[in-house]
């Protein structure tokens, strides 16, 4: 056994600690920025392993790294463990059936993300307990969703330290992420009015109301006009009240804003703003605009995305046992419109016989084979994993812990989220990330190709956040 498998190795052995620490945070779900318990868990761990921690990192409370070993490189592995509000389930019920009525839940698969990336780093460690130079640092990452928490860690520096970063997702398939992301900017308009009595003097007042709906209104005759590949949600956070016969002198409306190059975001961001100006004229109001968050768009790296595609073919899928099987078929069962993901993959191989082979698969319940190395492209969806694309190298994996064709942020997700399939799944993902890890820091050529290639890809412009200055992440009071 090399080296290498060796420190590999030691995911076995912390394997039932893991699953149990993956599971606790599912049972403890918290959304972005109030992730207390997920924090304190990661922490005791990396410190009971000898981790140096650093809590309250970038002055927020639930973010941390711990770093191990000393000297080049410094490669980083991502880890995030916030749920979502709403999609509270119980454990592999096969109805939609929530713990807690309006409760959070690990509909992202959160809490298997962040023990897959802990896995790696034991693994890691036990590496460079051997003798090897270099460090390993585990990033705790909150708010990932609607928080953008990298973002705001990018623009205090918090990887500036790194000569790579390797994360991955729980998904349907194994495969290499070579998609990029749609960089956004999520945005409150605060329209202020004047009130009046709606029948008596409706001359008097200036309806806030009035102002929101008709940038809403803008907002739609505007889609005709950008891009196919922007995309604009609203969602209406204040109405102004709820008695009709008041002219509403508050209202809110929430946007988030989304495409695929950093300069066609801004224009769609001032064109969604002068929507919301124009409205406010119109209507007698005023209008201020609270900028929230913003991520940037995800920069592929084709060097570090063959380090794991090599080691992804070399371990494999997950072993799955029947039983994992039958309950992805019965979940599966339940999901009436699946994605296509694996089929698409597949469908793009040019070897014949390699397409016709992985296409047979295509049905499976549960994916237990590797995808090829897919083409670049650029998704729907965003992710603050793309600020730390800007900052240094960074390559990703998704590993099958729910069935086939499972929807995202869906009650599925959630119910499979403790299952035998989910903690095989994660395991694997964590020694595809720690023998990746291990094979950065053992050869400097693979850094030095993989920052050449991301400053070609920048054209050697430096990290600039989206973030303004003085705008902070959304932190609620926590007891």
């Amino acid at each position: 056994m090399t080296k290498k498998e060796q420190a590999i190795a030691a995911v076995d052995r912390y394997s039932d600690e893991l699953c149990a620490l993956s599971d606790a945070i599912w049972d403890h779900p918290e959304v972005g920025y109030t992730e207390k318990f997920a924090k304190e868990t990661y922490c005791a761990f990396l410190k009971k392993e000898g981790f140096s921690v650093t809590e309250n990192l970038g002055d927020i409370p639930t973010a941390f790294c711990g770093s191990y070993g000393s000297g080049s490189p410094v490669v980083g592995i991502l880890a995030e463990f916030d749920a979502l509000p709403g999609l509270s389930q119980k454990a592999e019920s096969m109805v939609k059936e929530p713990v807690k009525v309006g409760g959070a839940g690990h509909g992202c698969g959160h809490n298997l993300l962040g023990g897959g990336a802990l896995a790696a780093a034991v693994a890691a460690k036990a590496y460079l307990q051997d003798g090897h130079v270099g460090t390993v640092v585990f990033y705790g990452c909150p708010a990932e969703e609607n928080g953008s928490g990298k973002a705001f860690l990018a623009k205090a520096g918090a990887f500036d330290r790194l000569d790579a970063a390797f994360s991955w997702h729980p998904g349907d398939c194994n495969s290499v992420g070579m998609g990029s992301t749609l960089a956004n900017y999520k945005v409150i308009y605060h329209f202020h009015g004047k009130t009046s009595h709606a029948a008596i003097d409706p001359e008097l007042g200036r309806s806030a109301l009035d102002a929101m709906e008709l940038m809403n209104v803008g907002a739609q005759f505007l889609r005709e006009h950008i891009s196919t590949e922007c995309r604009v949600h609203y969602a209406i956070t204040d109405g102004g009240g709820e008695a009709p016969n008041v002219v509403q002198d508050h209202a809110d409306v929430t946007y988030l804003m989304r495409a695929p190059q950093l300069p066609v975001l801004t224009d769609l961001y001032e064109r969604v703003t002068a929507n919301a100006t124009g409205a406010a004229i119109m209507t007698g109001t005023t209008v201020d605009c609270e900028f929230v968050k913003a991520c940037s768009n995800m920069l592929p790296n084709v060097v570090l995305a063959k380090v794991m595609q090599k080691n992804l073919e070399e371990l494999g899928a997950a072993q799955y046992s029947q039983e994992d099987r039958d309950l992805a078929a019965a979940i599966g069962a339940t999901i009436a419109q699946k994605g296509s993901f694996f089929r698409v993959v597949a469908s793009q191989v040019e070897n014949s016989d390699r397409r016709t082979e992985l296409l047979k698969y295509a049905d499976d319940a549960l994916c237990e084979v590797v995808l090829p190395l897919g083409k670049e492209s650029t998704g729907q969806a965003s992710s603050d994993v793309g600020d730390v694309s800007w900052v240094c190298p960074v390559a990703q994996i998704s590993m099958a812990t729910m069935p086939a064709g499972t929807p995202m942020h869906s009650w599925q997700e959630v119910a499979v989220g403790k299952s035998g399939m989910a903690h095989k799944g994660m395991l694997q993902a964590g020694r595809v990330i720690a023998a990746s890890v291990i094979d950065t820091l053992s050869n400097p050529d693979i850094v030095a190709a993989a920052k050449q290639e991301k400053n070609a890809r920048t054209n050697g412009v430096p990290f600039a956040s989206l973030i303004p200055d003085g705008v902070k992440p959304s932190i609620p009071v926590m007891a």
